[in-house]
């Protein structure tokens, strides 16, 4: 065997130990993050600089009413949300987690068949400190029908609810979505059934809509097509309404020319109902307004260590403190991890190479021997023999990926066929196969591509916090797979506290 070969084994042989041991790693969340050697200092004293986000201290204070988690999509947001939301429960607050995301993600997590605007409890959750969980979905034109019910007599409810104009604005005018969150949000906190509301926003940018909610709508209410149709109404009497019909005559038939008449009459009888129904519309968003930005609101940025999702979060950080909204801090999710940074993206690729390389030349002569390196043969050095005396590790870690580094290197000598990928060397061969050498290989290649991406989400990491090096982080560690019950909630709930 060649030198590079022997050095190709031993780092093979220490990947092997360095990923045995990772599998007894706690399940809380670790206070430090392991990096390969390639991490810079400057990364390195970044990271050190970084406040640390504690998310237990935050639902446990009962002055905490409000959390809002706020993000780009496909980042995890929906999943943070409810775990923090059962977290909080569990730790005894009576809590109510709001969506107002279309997906369904959150119902399926909590094993609900659905959601909707009515919030329901949730099944499974340990309330033996005195908490509890519900969970709703909003539905905007429920909630808009909701405030028009409360707001008018009989007769003009059914009005307003039966109106063309007011079934399309219910349902499709732009921010009606986020006017009904700030009204929704309103009102489970003016209820006083729960001490602790968890909202999940949209995704992307729009997240934040729900801040300029009240003045966008309120520009539409105020808007002069609005008060030029509202006039007659406002004006009230026969002689001020004669006074009023030729002009208005001139203008409602240039607009029944442009939208159709019976768009018109729809649009002003809706508008005749405005005042007396909708009257309490801004003033309602305004307390919602100032209820996100007094004390007892947290506000939670999640992302992603990627570029454009800490770009999103940057995006949402200014934009907070543009509004004097209170942040608590940032949870990045799906941080890749490893156990194995003492051998390095470069090594583990020329040992993958070299690896390669011998298994070729076995290939073309099956017969061939292949020296094992004395270094390496436990029989001439007792300190590689197995250690009888150690514990057998049966524990897995649930908290790192499929490819985790824990299995970077199997004994490919050991005899075990799940050390080699079900194969079993011949009896009486003097070294590993083709095929044996082929596995370590592509596993080394995995964890050279592995390291490489720990790099990458570090840099952008240490981006983002060196622009904002005051805002408080906590990092979740990427999961083998989708959280799809309480239990996984649970683990990234641990994470998170």
């Amino acid at each position: 065997m060649t030198s590079a070969s022997k050095g190709s084994a031993r780092g093979t042989r220490s990947a092997s130990q360095s990923g045995g041991r990772s599998t007894t790693r706690s399940t809380t969340r670790p206070t430090t993050r392991s990096t390969s050697r390639s991490a810079s200092p400057a990364a390195t004293r970044a990271a050190a600089r970084t406040r640390t986000l504690e998310i237990d201290p935050l639902i446990d204070d009962p002055a905490t009413r409000i959390v809002v988690c706020c993000g780009s999509g496909g980042v995890g947001k929906t999943t943070t949300a409810a775990a923090l939301a059962l977290r909080a429960a569990e730790r005894g607050r009576d809590v109510v987690v709001l969506t107002i995301d279309p997906a369904r993600r959150l119902a399926q997590s909590m094993g609900l068949t659905e959601l909707d605007n009515t919030p329901r409890q949730v099944a499974g959750v340990d309330e033996t400190k005195g908490g509890s969980l519900h969970a709703m979905m909003l539905d905007m034109k429920r909630t808009f029908d909701e405030i028009v019910e409360q707001h008018a007599d009989g007769e003009r409810a059914r009005q307003i609810l039966e109106n063309p104009f007011y079934q399309s604005l219910s349902s499709s005018f732009a921010g009606t979505q986020e006017y009904m969150a700030m009204e929704k949000l309103g009102q489970l906190h003016a209820g006083g059934t729960w001490d602790l509301i968890v909202v999940d926003t949209p995704p992307s940018r729009s997240a934040l809509d729900f801040l300029d909610a009240p003045q966008r709508l309120g520009s539409f209410l105020d808007g002069r097509l609005i008060r030029i149709l509202s006039a007659p109404a406002k004006v009230g009497g026969r002689g001020a309404l004669k006074f009023l019909s030729a002009g208005m005559g001139l203008m409602t038939g240039a607009l029944s020319k442009v939208v159709g008449t019976h768009l018109l009459t729809d649009i002003q009888t809706f508008v005749a109902a405005l005042d007396t129904t909708f009257g309490g519309f801004r003033k309602r968003a305004d307390a919602t307004y100032k209820l996100l930005q007094a004390h007892g609101t947290a506000f939670l940025v999640v992302a992603a260590p990627e570029k454009d999702a800490l770009r999103e979060a940057a995006y949402f950080v200014e934009r907070l403190d543009a509004e004097a909204m209170p942040l608590a801090g940032l949870v990045l999710n799906r941080v890749h991890e490893t156990a194995a940074g003492q051998l390095s993206a470069e090594r583990s690729a020329a040992a993958a190479e070299t690896l390669l390389e011998e298994a070729l030349e076995l290939d073309a002569d099956p017969d061939a021997d292949v020296d094992v390196d004395p270094d390496l043969d436990p029989d001439a050095d007792p300190d590689l023999a197995p250690d009888d005396s150690a514990p057998e590790d049966t524990d897995t870690d649930t908290h790192t990926d499929p490819d985790t580094d824990s299995d970077i290197a199997p004994d490919a000598d050991s005899g075990d066929p799940a050390a080699s990928g079900g194969h079993v060397s011949e009896p009486g061969a003097d070294g590993p196969s083709a095929e044996d050498l082929r596995l370590v290989a592509g596993l080394l290649t995995l964890h050279a591509e592995r390291l490489r991406m720990i790099g990458r989400e570090e840099r952008v990491r240490t981006r983002f916090t060196s622009i904002h090096p005051d805002v408080p982080l906590v990092e979740v560690p990427a999961l083998p797979g989708d959280v799809h019950d309480l239990d996984g909630l649970r683990t990234i709930g641990r994470h998170l506290g």
